[in-house]
């Protein structure tokens, strides 16, 4: 039998894989982290988001940012990219969900009561990524008040639970975590850009915590690697271990193959890199195995995002960090405001006029024409991160797609599969827009996602789904350990496993997870981690 190179290789550095590379490290693996984007230093985030090199993934096109945007039929997916996954551009908002949606969705519930299985481990997954609750006042959380009160919803506004280190601005101190063991931080000194990639050293990127820890116990984080083939060596359900094979991210040849064998593997690329990798190698034959069930369930956390823009130039709706207050309107919908800080009047292209109901691609062009200079003149991007506030709308109901390939020779894309697609249009979104729109200050207008009004299509931070949790392979991906069907040591465990639309935020939840999942693995001698 070929020599085994690793005890683990775990793929992926975002949430689920970081919290695999540090769990596994402790419990005495040697440990490999491959991620296909590249290792950042805070100093190389980008300062505005007209600098897409710094922001934007596209690596054929010389990109090599934070953030990649993905669109499908149904659906455009951001997603994080780089060392430290979507903690690098996400809004550091970490919230444990509340909804009985979630915890009781049919397909996961009988495995577990889940509500009380995941509590401990959200608590850990909390301490890790130093969860605090934000403070502060300003005029965004002024406006997201008054919509609270057009919406009756006034005992159901707070503030967000956030992973920042709120010390003295600017002030950079030892470890404040870790009893000395993590790195030297610097307190927050609210530019609200949060989003942008932290350049201050106060965001709880997974960089500062659990990666940092990780490498500090031995474990290699190979950067700018993208795996292309993870194929069982010997026996055919992986028992003898695995061949994962890399290459360079972006290279046009797929040059500098290099090959790793190891006893197991963590496939933890996110929720849409790992549907993308698991249905091609199912699909070539490297992983036959797989369950037919691997693309369902692929959730969009049921978003729609909307944004109102100040008409006075000398506004300012800015917030302190990315994100700062949360509205739960009724039992299955949440909200909050996003800002920019002064880098992100790029974003303004990303938003057309609001629309909604039926026939929205009329009412876009229409909009267009009544108001050619709001929408057409450059000088509308002049100021628009610091006089717009953008509203992300989440629920926790049971929308589901489906990720396919039409025949062997296309791309893979959505469909409508398992029950009701995710909207494009949330009612209550353009509520909250025309909201927001009568209490700002000097007058305003609401804007719409561009591809939601011209395409009828969501656009998601928050794709989960696709390798679910389920009893058997008949009904999904993984067992509830997060162990594939029909292998050993072969396990998942970022948000593809998720069951059900959190409702909200999911980056604690894929944490805590990950947490619980990590947890029922052995301490090394034996290695073997064999599905049921």
């Amino acid at each position: 039998m070929a020599e085994i190179d690793h005890d683990w290789v775990v793929i992926g550095s975002g949430f689920g894989g970081s919290v695999a590379a540090l769990r596994l490290a402790e419990k005495g693996y040697d440990v490999t982290v491959l991620e296909k984007g590249r290792r950042f230093a805070d100093t190389d985030f980008a300062s505005s988001a007209w600098q897409v090199g710094k922001l934007l993934w596209a690596p054929f096109a010389g990109l090599r940012g934070i953030m990649a945007m993905t669109p499908f039929s149904h659906v455009t997916v951001i997603s994080g990219v780089g060392v430290g996954g979507g903690s690098l551009v996400y809004g550091n908002t970490l919230y444990v969900p509340h909804s009985d949606d979630f915890y009781r969705h049919p397909q996961w519930a009988d495995l577990a009561d889940w509500r009380s299985e995941l509590a401990p481990h959200f608590a850990t997954a909390q301490t890790m990524l130093g969860v605090t609750t934000f403070v502060g006042e300003g005029p965004s959380e002024d406006l997201m008040r008054d919509i609270a009160a057009d919406l009756g919803a006034s005992d159901r506004i707070h503030t967000t639970e956030v992973g920042v280190f709120l010390g003295e601005p600017g002030k950079r101190v030892p470890d404040p975590y870790f009893d000395g063991a993590g790195p030297d931080r610097a307190g927050c000194i609210r530019c609200g850009q949060c989003m942008l990639g932290c350049r201050h050293n106060a965001k709880n990127t997974l960089v500062k915590n659990y990666l940092h820890l990780a490498e500090r116990l031995g474990t290699r984080v190979e950067a700018e690697r993208t795996v292309v083939d993870i194929r069982p060596i010997g026996a055919a359900d992986g028992s003898d271990g695995y061949e994962v094979t890399t290459v360079r991210s972006g290279g046009i040849l797929r040059r500098d193959r290099q090959t790793i064998r190891t006893h197991g593997v963590v496939v933890a690329g996110g929720a849409l890199g790992t549907n993308l990798l698991l249905r091609t190698l199912r699909d070539r034959g490297s992983l036959p195995r797989l369950s037919d069930r691997l693309g369902h369930l692929v959730r969009t956390n049921s978003e729609a995002i909307v944004a109102v823009t100040s008409n006075d130039p000398e506004a300012d709706l800015r917030s302190d960090i990315a994100i700062t207050t949360s509205i739960h309107p009724d039992e299955h919908t949440h909200f909050t405001n996003n800002t920019y800080g002064l880098g992100g009047d790029a974003m303004g292209l990303t938003f057309g006029p609001l629309t909604g109901g039926r026939l929205r691609v009329g009412q876009f062009v229409l909009a267009m024409l009544a108001r050619p200079l709001r929408w057409l003149s450059p000088t509308r991007l002049s100021g628009w991160s610091r006089r717009s506030v953008v509203f992300t709308i989440m629920q926790s109901t049971d929308t589901a797609l489906r990720l396919r390939r039409r025949n062997r020779f296309s791309r893979i894309n959505t469909a409508v599969g398992d029950g009701d697609a995710p909207l494009g249009d949330l009612p209550i979104a353009r509520t909250i827009a025309e909201s927001a729109v009568r209490h700002i200050g000097g007058g305003g207008y609401g804007s719409t996602a561009v591809t939601e009004s011209l395409l009828a299509r969501p656009t998601t931070a928050h794709i989960l789904g696709g390798a679910v949790i389920a009893d058997s392979p008949a009904h999904g991906v993984v067992d509830r350990y997060r162990r594939a069907f029909g292998y050993e040591n072969l396990l998942i465990t970022d948000g593809s496993t998720v069951a059900a639309n959190a409702g909200v935020n999911p980056s604690l939840t894929i944490t805590a997870m990950a947490e619980e999942a990590m947890s029922h693995v052995p301490q090394k001698n034996p290695t073997t981690v064999t599905a049921r």
